[in-house]
């Protein structure tokens, strides 16, 4: 089964950048182009909701209207990582930060297969 998991979440102040990673393996039968990976995020008493997605296979990305234009999604430097820049973070930003995996091209939180177990993101004013 594939598994996820996510590093990179902290502590930041408004205004501050943020660099978010996440390693995935566990492609029993499958390798990592494919699938969608994607960045969601929950806070306190809200749902979940998508950041981005990126075809691992040719790396088109998907952008959600939730921080748009203040992210970044890419597939990393390390082998099969795919990376959350998050730029001029307010509050508001503050979340439980997950990342998922889809083999179907969806970049919606009901449609993805498997979920990492998060990292937290605190946003201070």
């Amino acid at each position: 089964e594939v598994q996820l998991v996510e590093s990179g979440g902290g502590l930041v102040q408004t205004g501050g950048s943020l660099t978010l990673s996440c390693e995935a393996s566990g492609f029993t039968g499958r390798t990592f182009e494919h699938y969608v990976i994607g960045w969601f995020r929950q806070a306190p008493g809200k749902e979940r909701e998508a950041i981005a997605c990126i075809d691992t296979a040719g790396g088109v990305t998907n952008y959600k209207d939730s921080a748009k234009g203040r992210v970044t999604i890419y597939i990393g430097d390390a082998k099969n990582t795919v990376s959350l820049r998050l730029n001029a973070l307010v509050p508001g930003d503050t979340a439980v930060y997950y990342c998922a995996a889809a083999l179907e091209r969806v970049c919606e939180p009901s449609g993805m297969d498997y979920w990492g177990k998060g990292t937290l993101v605190t946003v201070s004013s």
